[in-house]
């Protein structure tokens, strides 16, 4: 699709690196968005001048004008918001992140992509997140799994590609146990299972594990707000129900995990251990040099999109 540099990483079968040359961004552009490739003056763009046109793309911003937000009532009361696509099967679900919603850059460009293609496409809110009802510090993993689970449930039909970010890759392997007949595939983006165990607690000090336990929450600084997060007993507490990486984990299906080389939120230990620790016939790793954990830029949308038509032509041909 475009110049790419591989080098494997020694002693780690199926991990790639990719190494994506500055001067490829003028061909991305025109990929992504052929129709307005003349109109950017993409031999200006760097730096700051880069990210602004980026935001010019028609994938990024709010829903499109004219798309209705629907909304699912699930068995536990929760309303769950979603957007809904309709196209070929297998169809592809987005799952967001710790703290995200459905409006985000990767849900959105996905949505566009599917919507040219001709592809069945589902992006959604977990309860306490964006449009859907409830708190978020009322939230937990089994909960967000579950608001997951219903919507997929209740609005696809037949086999479904997992594309999940960050928290959302670790839904997406919930899903899969859950789901075994109706998860055809999965695609990690910066997959972050079982973090709230491995990379949360881990890392909190003797005394904000306290502050944590008598107070019931934590307010740690966060890169993408000026808000801080917030952590809950709960959260930790539910989190250890729902971890993946202890247990078995098989996943009769291809699985894609991609990975930046400078994600500061979830180090790269955490997709080499899912790599050695899930049970796959198919299951593939690649790790982007210098690409962060928002994993949004350009190329990385540009290795998403290629990614996840790679699942897609997999599944054709096994049937």
């Amino acid at each position: 699709m475009f110049p790419n540099q591989h080098a494997r990483v020694s002693g780690v079968p199926g991990v790639q690196f990719h190494c994506i040359p500055g001067n490829i961004r003028r061909c991305l552009l025109q990929r992504l968005m052929p129709e307005r490739a003349a109109r950017i003056p993409v031999m200006r763009i760097g730096g700051g001048n880069f990210a602004a046109a980026v935001h010019g793309l028609p994938w990024m911003g709010k829903a499109k004008a004219g798309m209705e937000t629907e909304f699912l009532e699930t068995r536990q009361g929760r309303r769950i918001a979603f957007h809904r696509t309709p196209g070929r099967s297998p169809g592809v679900v987005f799952l967001g992140g710790f703290s995200s919603d459905m409006e985000g850059t990767k849900a959105l460009f996905l949505e566009d992509w599917a919507r040219t293609a001709g592809q069945s496409f589902l992006r959604f809110d977990y309860s306490g997140h964006g449009q859907s009802s409830g708190e978020f510090v009322d939230g937990c993993i089994g909960d967000w799994a579950d608001d997951a689970i219903e919507v997929i449930q209740s609005s696809t039909e037949g086999p479904q590609v997992m594309v999940g970010s960050s928290m959302g890759g670790w839904i997406a392997l919930l899903v899969a146990r859950a789901l075994p007949k109706r998860v055809a595939g999965i695609v990690g983006i910066a997959a972050a299972p079982d973090f709230t165990e491995d990379l949360t607690w881990a890392e909190l000090s003797p005394s904000e594990r306290e502050t944590l336990r008598t107070e019931g929450h934590i307010e740690l600084p966060s890169d993408y707000s000026d808000e801080p997060y917030v952590f809950t007993w709960k959260l930790i507490e539910d989190g250890r129900e729902h971890l993946v990486l202890r247990d078995p984990l098989v996943l009769d299906m291809p699985v894609r995990l991609l990975h930046g080389t400078a994600d500061q939120d979830v180090r790269m230990s955490v997709p080499l251990a899912l790599l050695d620790h899930a049970r796959s016939p198919d299951m593939r790793l690649t790790l982007v040099k210098d690409s962060d954990h928002r994993f949004s830029a350009p190329e990385n949308l540009a290795l998403i999109q290629s990614t996840v038509e790679s699942v897609i032509a997999v599944l054709k041909s096994e049937r």
